[in-house]
Parts: structure tokens; sequence; C-alpha cells
């Protein structure tokens, strides 16, 4: 395994592999990929109360490059609610996202409508293990690394895995839908 990624600029950037384990706080992600035999590592940090930017806190906390964490986001796409994974850093580009998704037009879901679809709180929305499986497109810039961190399902919990590993668990697509 490679301990080099690079940013979406193209430089290069090391990792800290870490040893996969399968186990990590009891949430519908850690127990679904448990149950699928997909190696992850569990990283929990104390979360700050006061702190809105979840993902960015993530990194810090964790002394990890920013672009190595990703967020997951949930839009409408021609009325249909979508995952889009991006890195904190960025953002989600909604017309690159909705021509991913093969959609004409797509915002930003409710953030009430995000808890409820996926049974997490905003700040803790993980990928894997939502209420309500959604189609899934993961930023292309997560395959320059060998593994990327996403929300374990809670604030103060992430979950370390490799981008296909995610892929595999989403049944997700990789697409530039960053900006």
């Amino acid at each position: 395994m490679s301990t080099h990624g690079m940013s979406k600029h193209g430089a290069t950037k090391p990792t800290k592999p870490t040893k996969p384990t399968t186990s990590g706080p009891g949430t519908p992600a850690t127990v679904a990929l448990v149950a699928a035999g997909i190696p992850f590592t569990a990283h929990t940090y104390a979360h700050d109360p006061a702190t809105t930017n979840f993902g960015l806190e993530a990194a810090t906390t964790l002394e990890l490059d920013p672009d190595r964490v990703f967020k997951t986001l949930l839009a409408e796409a021609d009325g249909r609610l979508v995952v889009g994974i991006v890195p904190v850093t960025g953002m989600l580009d909604l017309k690159t996202f909705a021509t991913a998704v093969g959609a004409k037009r797509a915002v930003m879901a409710d953030a009430a409508v995000a808890e409820r679809k996926t049974g997490y709180v905003v700040g803790g929305i993980s990928p894997i293990g939502q209420k309500s499986p959604l189609p899934t497109v993961l930023d292309e810039t997560a395959a320059l690394w060998d593994t990327i961190y996403v929300s374990g399902g809670r604030r103060g919990f992430d979950i370390e895995l490799t981008p296909a590993d995610l892929l595999r668990m989403t049944g997700g697509q990789l697409a530039d839908i960053a900006r």
C-alpha cells in the first residue's frame, strides 16, 4: 500500500496508514461494515458542541490533511434524494452532481429531511448504514488516497476505509462533483 496521496491540485501528501479493524462504536455504519466484513478503522474525538464545521473539526482534531476527510451531503435531484460525498475543504457542485446522477437540476436537501431519511443527525451523517439507501456519488479526489475518512454515524466519530470499500458499501460511483 502506498503511503502517499495527492491533493486535487496534484501535490503529493503523506498519508498516515493505520491498521484496519472491524470494530468501533456501535452505529448503523459500523454494524453494516462489520456485517459485510469490510475493514475500517474507528477514530473518535471530543466534539465541541459550539463547532458547526464538523468535517474540518475532525481533520484538525485527528491531525489529518483536510483533503482526505469527506463530508456526506444530501441533495434533491429532479425530486429524488441523492448523496454526495466531497472533501471537507470543498463544496458540492450541484450542476456537475446533477449530471452525475442523471438529473437536470439539484438543490441541497433540507436538514430535517436528511436526518429523517438517513437516521443520522447533521454533522454525523454517514454514507454507510442509512435508513433508506440512496444513490451515492463520491468525489473523484477520493481515489487519490489509499484511505479516506467519513462520518461514522455521530458527531466526534469518523471511520477510515478505502474509497473502493466505501463505494462497495454504498453502491456508489466516482465522479467530479466538488468545487
